[in-house]
């Protein structure tokens, strides 16, 4: 799933962006309306998250001008304006779910997912899981098992594994992982991603599955030949 979140404050917009991000979701992250306007239609989200006290352009003016332009994607306000006429004017300018701030993290997830659902065509529940050996990716809960049993990781870990499997066979930049392991944390080195790999590796011991680097071009996982 993807998720285009919108959010002015960096310390919230991070921390979302790393927890959804852990939890099997892609998150492009923005901070005010006019970007937010831009990405919107080239990262073709399947949600948007949408602060309304934004700055450039307040976000209920971001969300009229999105449906004035057609843009369909549902759209979950997160906002500290929490009056019931707030979200009456949200609604009513076209949001599809409302929270307000503060908010637990579960529920944001389920909230979400629930927008997804809501917007999957018929039969996109019936689509396989991802499957490499003997692995498999959960896509409701992000969790990955090794049969029957749960992958036992590290957030970390989990969020490299989740971004490998959903491209088996294909290789995914480094710079692209880090992104998604380290979510809006600056003071990372970026050869931390090879510390990750590292450890993700030894955990996949009879897993069918064999993470391989690729020189250049990042990493891939994929069947394992024996």
């Amino acid at each position: 799933m993807k998720l285009l979140l919108v959010e002015d404050d960096p310390s919230m917009r991070a921390t979302l962006q790393r927890t959804l991000s852990r939890r099997g979701m892609e998150v492009e992250a923005c901070g005010d309306g006019f970007q937010a306007l831009e990405r919107w239609p080239a990262a073709k989200p399947d949600v948007v998250l949408l602060d309304l006290t934004l700055p450039g352009l307040d976000g209920l003016e971001v969300l009229a001008r999105a449906r004035r332009a057609g843009w369909t994607t549902p759209v979950l306000i997160l906002t500290a304006r929490g009056t019931v006429g707030d979200r009456i004017v949200g609604l009513n300018t076209g949001a599809d779910d409302y929270l307000p701030k503060p908010f637990d993290l579960d529920e944001l997830e389920a909230r979400v997912r629930a927008l997804h659902r809501r917007r999957a065509p018929p039969g996109h529940d019936l689509a396989p899981e991802p499957r490499v050996g003997r692995l498999r990716l959960d896509r409701e809960s992000g969790a990955v098992y090794r049969d029957a049993v749960v992958l036992e990781l590290s957030p970390r870990e989990l969020a490299l594994l989740q971004a490998l499997m959903a491209r088996p066979g294909q290789a995914v930049g480094k710079d692209r992982l880090f992104e998604l392991v380290f979510p809006g944390e600056a003071d990372v080195q970026f050869e931390a991603v090879e510390v990750v790999v590292y450890r993700l590796r030894k955990k996949l011991a009879a897993s069918g599955a064999e993470l391989v680097t690729l020189r250049g071009l990042g990493y891939l996982l994929k069947a394992s030949a024996t």
